[in-house]
């Protein structure tokens, strides 16, 4: 299936739209046709109001297609997120999606990385994984309060200082472990960068359970450096999700190409519809 096939069109009806400190917003969209084919990785275009024509890509943080609604994440950092988040509920908005190719879960020990509004894809993820036979980590990075409220983790993470227990209260709910890194001091939170979580969760496993894993990152460019970097060290494969301004988001305008290697070469590839989920060996070469 073309990762343009199942794009639906539709007014969103605004749900609920929640402000958590370091201008951070949760928007809760009603999109009955998104939610329905909504998968981890995926992105949606929204108009964010009327008076600013360009859309915005937003990564979906959770779908419920029962209920008919999506969630996304987002920081409020210039003209067209001020914008959206003056919207209101019961207010509608133009809505693209969803867009892209998703992430594809291999193994049986995936390894979710997230870093600040690169979190929604692995919490969509993580969510995705509660009925599979997995044992999936999310490990997840924020150098400003976290857009959730923190709860301590009573399900083991192998390896990790039990002094760090501060979890994502969804994923504690889901029974997937998870993990808090920042280089702001917070209480449960491991003080770093989460690829040094990361690397002590690998460290601690035998040989043949880390074998099992393979690694999902979404954040900003250099922590996906990293990620990739980390996984090369232990010879495992590595899915990115990229972020990058685009325009029409439906493969039409190229405006967010990224360099991709591939067998024959580098080629330019379109971050809206060729990915935005990538192999992140061949976007951060080694």
């Amino acid at each position: 299936m073309n990762s343009r096939d199942t794009i639906h069109l539709q007014e969103a009806l605004v749900l609920e739209q929640e402000h958590w400190p370091g201008d951070q917003f949760v928007l809760r969209l009603q999109a009955p046709a998104c939610a329905a084919d909504a998968c981890p990785g995926q992105f949606v275009h929204l108009t964010v109001d009327p008076l600013l024509p360009l859309r915005r890509p937003l990564s979906i943080q959770r779908a419920a297609p029962e209920e008919g609604w999506i969630e996304l994440l987002y920081k409020r950092v210039g003209r067209g997120t001020a914008l959206l988040a003056r919207r209101q509920p019961g207010e509608r908005l133009s809505l693209l999606g969803p867009i892209g190719r998703p992430f594809v879960v291999k193994r049986r020990r995936p390894l979710l990385l997230g870093g600040g509004v690169g979190m929604p894809p692995m919490i969509c993820l993580a969510d995705s994984l509660q009925q599979c036979d997995v044992e999936p980590l999310a490990l997840l990075a924020s150098e400003v309060p976290f857009p959730f409220d923190p709860v301590q983790s009573r399900l083991p993470a192998k390896g990790l200082d039990e002094n760090n227990r501060a979890a994502h209260p969804l994923m504690e709910r889901w029974g997937i472990p998870s993990r808090l890194a920042s280089r702001v001091p917070m209480p449960g939170v491991f003080r770093g960068y989460v690829t040094e979580v990361a690397r002590t969760w690998l460290e601690s496993l035998e040989r043949d359970a880390r074998a099992e894993v393979e690694l999902f990152a979404c954040g900003p460019h250099p922590m996906l450096e990293a990620v990739v970097a980390l996984a090369g060290e232990f010879d495992l494969p590595v899915q990115v999700s990229l972020e990058e301004f685009m325009a029409c988001g439906v493969g039409g305008c190229a405006g967010c190409v990224v360099e991709v290697q591939t067998e024959t070469g580098p080629s330019m590839q379109r971050v809206c519809v060729d990915g935005p989920v990538f192999d992140g060996y061949k976007v951060f070469t080694q």
